[in-house]
């Protein structure tokens, strides 16, 4: 799969440009021991950092799973249902090294930063259904960290200083400032072993607030969440069943990954499907025929990829894994973003693509709420000492078990629910639907694809369902469905947690139940949404239509009387003030002003 961080560089959101600083260490942070023993330190988050409304609740804070790894998390409370009685969903990015900021920003958390650096609310939030616990993991992601240093970024790489003294020759604004010493021995080097510092965090969390551990736990990842959802879904299987003492039984209950990369020996045959034969739905065909042979030739070939992988899965060893891993990454995969300008993430758009919004990386730069989350380090959305030290094992190409584990969850009736937006190319829908039917769960190789329709009576997909399990392609997606399509995640993730039909939302996902239609989704969205021109970053993506949208409209002066219909149509129940109480009448006047300026 391809590294997010090569990807970050190109499309500007690594460290070039972004301002820095040296983070004081927050002193007001409470300290607790939640179960298993683990440590946690945390504080509540002042409305209006993020989540605008005042009355629901907000904590971040770290675990200390060990002596130097130190994992962040941020929590918010459920919207308009009552926190103690709402489950518990925990989300995790991929990567590996991928902060799960992005999720939270970019995605599926109550809000989102705009071209001015402002704050607004996102009415699609899965925190209307369930509380949402964002966890940046392994150590060194995100604000996660092992040792705070002196610091500064180049081409990705932490640069460590002998003091607070910042080089001359870097520009302005600097990178300069405090991160996590990059030492490639204090995190994990491979999905399983990850997966008990995650265990030890929610351990942590759910003794510091045993309010929120009662009804449930679920698991929402994407991306390399393919290996980090089905291996950390089983541990905290295995952990349970080991019944140690001091630790909470939790309950799981549901695992949704999106745009997973579950097995690499399935999934990079399916760059070559997506691209060639038969092909993506949006009628685009990105290579002339001796490249298709190219990939053809590198995929199947003597010693080339598929062969190195198989050899990868028999030997298990860390060199012939690692090489597999860089020979079809970089004779197959980067076969796409090396002769074309196009988003490995959105075939639809041209690189550099500023979807999904980019801006929330500069905000968590700033002191201010690094201050309020109680931040030790500067933010970076993906370390590259993680990648690396998972690269020294070939852990991207091997496939960890991941279907085993999945069959593993589904016979202890986990619900298990397998996403996909459709215009992604690195963990393409066509590998995601393969690794589907490989899972063979009981009675969903028979089922069909029934109409996959939200609660405004669109239809945004399809699905192929029995019982608990499931697959949806996404239509009009890239690889993060909840930006591209965010009433589409919401139902979907809505109608898994409550195990009902994804289809439609009417039906008990009992064991008897299977979705009937064709075998396969045929249809074909062609070519209207594709982009010739690169976008620019002052422009919204409007998921009406599904392309770029107008340009970013500045947030209204105190002074002004009257709402800005444009900005309004981009953030209908916005708290302007972010101060306010944003009540139920509140929101329904704004919503009145709205529809009458619109």
């Amino acid at each position: 799969m391809i590294s997010l961080l090569r990807l970050l560089r190109l499309i500007g959101v690594g460290a070039c440009g972004i301002s820095a600083q040296f983070v004081t260490p927050p002193d007001d942070l409470i300290q607790s021991i939640g179960y298993a023993g683990v440590p946690v330190r945390f504080k509540e988050v002042p409305a209006g950092i993020c989540e605008l409304d005042p009355s629901v609740k907000s904590f971040s804070g770290y675990a200390d799973v060990a002596d130097d790894q130190h994992i962040f998390w941020w929590f918010f409370e459920a919207r308009g249902i009552n926190p103690e009685y709402a489950p518990l969903t925990v989300w995790i990015n991929g990567g590996p090294g991928s902060s799960s900021m992005l999720g939270l920003f970019q995605e599926l958390g109550p809000c989102g930063v705009d071209y001015f650096g402002n704050i607004y609310s996102n009415p699609n939030s899965w925190t209307n259904a369930s509380n949402v616990l964002f966890i940046d993991q392994p150590s060194q992601v995100g604000f996660s960290y092992s040792n705070p240093v002196p610091a500064y970024e180049e081409d990705g790489n932490i640069i460590v200083l002998p003091d607070q003294t910042c080089p001359e020759h870097l520009p302005t604004p600097s990178t300069c400032g405090t991160y996590s010493s990059p030492d490639i021995t204090l995190t994990a080097n491979s999905t399983v072993g990850a997966a008990p510092a995650f265990w030890k965090t929610l351990q942590g969390f759910l003794g510091t607030f045993p309010e929120y551990s009662e009804n449930g736990l679920h698991l929402a990842t994407e991306s390399y969440g393919g290996h980090y959802g089905p291996i950390f879904s089983s541990f905290i299987e295995r952990q349970n069943d080991l019944d140690i003492p001091g630790a909470k039984r939790i309950r799981f209950e549901t695992l949704l990954v999106g745009n997973g990369w579950f097995d690499p020996i399935i999934q990079y045959q399916a760059f070559y499907n997506f691209t060639v034969s038969p092909g993506n739905t949006y009628d685009y065909a990105p290579f002339n025929e001796s490249t298709e042979f190219l990939v053809f030739d590198n995929l199947y070939g003597p010693g080339n990829c598929l062969d190195q992988l198989r050899e990868c899965k028999s030997t298990g060893l860390n060199s012939v894994c690692s090489k597999a891993d860089d020979f079809c990454m970089q004779h197959v995969e980067d076969i796409y973003r090396d002769a074309l300008s196009r988003d490995v993430y959105d075939i639809r758009e041209l690189s550099p693509d500023p979807f999904p919004y980019k801006f929330f990386v500069d905000y968590l730069n700033t002191p201010k709420v690094q201050k309020a989350i109680g931040a030790y380090t500067n933010f970076s959305a993906h370390s590259d000492t993680v990648y690396e030290a998972f690269s020294t094992t070939g852990d991207d190409a091997r496939g960890v078990n991941s279907i085993d584990d999945i069959q593993f969850l589904l016979s202890r009736n986990v619900t298990v629910a397998l996403y996909a937006g459709d215009a992604d190319f690195d963990c393409n829908w066509i590998g995601g639907e393969a690794v589907a039917y490989e899972i063979l769960a009981p009675g969903f190789n028979n089922a069909g694809y029934e109409n996959f329709t939200t609660r405004d009576g669109d239809v945004h997909g399809q699905v192929k369902q029995a019982a608990g399990f499931s697959f949806t392609r996404i239509y009009e997606s890239g690889h993060m469905v909840p930006f591209y399509q965010p009433l589409a995640a919401l139902d979907l993730f809505e109608r898994t947690i409550s195990r009902t039909d994804i289809a439609t939302g009417t039906q008990n996902a009992s064991s008897v139940y299977q979705s009937t239609g064709p075998p396969k989704s045929l249809y074909r969205e062609g070519n209207t949404t594709m982009q010739w021109k690169t976008v620019s970053t002052d422009k919204t993506y409007d998921t009406e239509v599904n392309r770029p949208g107008k340009a970013w409209v500045k947030l209204p002066d105190e002074s002004e009387t009257l709402i800005d219909s444009d900005y309004q149509r981009q953030y209908p129940f916005q708290n302007f003030r972010g101060e306010e109480d944003m009540s139920a009448w509140r929101r329904l006047l704004e919503y009145f002003i709205y529809v009458f300026y619109s």
